[in-house]
């Protein structure tokens, strides 16, 4: 089997087989790129081919003719045929590594009538760790759904995840009508690269959330909370979307100053707050967009026009980090 030489911009190399894709060599490495759905729905692992040949591994429908015309992939989805120089850096992290565990449901609690907060018991010997925003693939039956983890750090063995009802869901008739505790699962994870960048001359963080997009953004407010020292002469904003009230299912309650919570709803006829779209409500605010970073979980759509839309006011697009749920993830 041929094995081919990856050169990323900053000097950094790793070795792909020819077919494996150039993510997973690349995670399996110990080099982190940007990734989050892994099937070739989203557009969290963009790269621009500077040099080399690849071949993607199926067909996908997410990148413009203009991106794929300019060299870009995605690089979970593409095969190198010869050495390959990408237009990207390593995140320079260590990126904790996935592991399969076997894993209880602790508890299911109905948070509404379309949304349970599901308590996953992993064994005791167990070290779960995981960067707050990360998720995991809840294995059932030979089939894997992808959920955020709804906090910031792994305690007494559990993960805690918000899961939606999802008509003709693969799982959903298993979460809302036959799951019960001490059912026996497993949990693969962590994974994606959806996590909080601290950068010294952000003077905002805006969270976008719909959804149950809330999990990972609630994670990483957790980790804020937790470390002061990260949030010195910054201003962290939340915004998060639903279409009524019973959707915003919990309440933010954050002590650390310079924090403005907007909910926003759709679809709530006597709703006396903010009324449409998060990405909306938030180009409307005093927010330095030049220098803010933007986190963004939740529907692809919301995800595509927020990017759009902030980075014509002004936001990096360098700064601007998504975790998009898609249809299969």
């Amino acid at each position: 089997m041929n094995q081919y030489t990856i050169y990323l911009k900053n000097n950094k190399s790793y070795t792909c087989e020819e077919n494996t894709s150039l993510l997973q060599a690349a995670l399996d490495s110990g080099i982190a790129l940007e990734y989050s759905c892994l099937n070739a729905r989203c557009s969290s692992c963009r790269v621009k081919i500077l040099e080399g040949e690849v071949e993607n591994l199926q067909d996908e429908q997410v990148l413009t003719a203009e991106e794929k015309a300019a060299g870009y992939v995605l690089s979970c989805n593409v095969v190198p045929r010869s050495e390959v120089v990408l237009d990207v850096e390593d995140l320079a992290v260590t990126l904790p590594k996935p592991q399969v565990t076997p894993c209880k449901i602790n508890s299911i609690t109905a948070l509404t009538p379309h949304i349970v907060e599901v308590v996953l018991r992993l064994p005791p010997k167990v070290d779960f760790q995981f960067l707050a925003g990360q998720y995991v693939d809840i294995i059932r039956n030979g089939h894997k759904r992808s959920y955020s983890i709804s906090h910031s750090q792994y305690e007494g063995n559990h993960l805690k995840l918000f899961i939606r009802n999802y008509e003709r869901g693969l799982f959903s008739n298993y979460w809302f009508n036959e799951a019960k505790p001490n059912d026996l699962l497993r949990v693969e994870g962590p994974l994606g690269t959806f996590f909080y960048r601290h950068n010294e001359v952000c003077t905002d963080i805006v969270l976008l959330a719909t959804g149950t997009g809330i999990a990972p953004i609630k994670a990483i407010l957790e980790q804020l909370q937790a470390s002061p020292e990260l949030l010195v002469n910054k201003k962290v904003w939340l915004l998060w979307g639903g279409r009524k009230k019973e959707d915003l299912f919990w309440k933010p309650d954050f002590t650390f100053g310079h924090f403005e919570y907007i909910p926003v709803l759709t679809r709530e006829d006597d709703w006396q707050g903010a009324k449409g779209y998060v990405q909306e409500i938030a180009s409307a605010q005093a927010i330095s967009w030049p220098t803010a970073q933007v986190y963004a979980c939740g529907s692809e759509a919301m995800i595509q026009s927020a990017q759009e839309l902030l980075t014509k006011q002004g936001l990096k697009e360098e700064n601007f980090f998504a975790d998009a749920f898609v249809a299969g993830k």
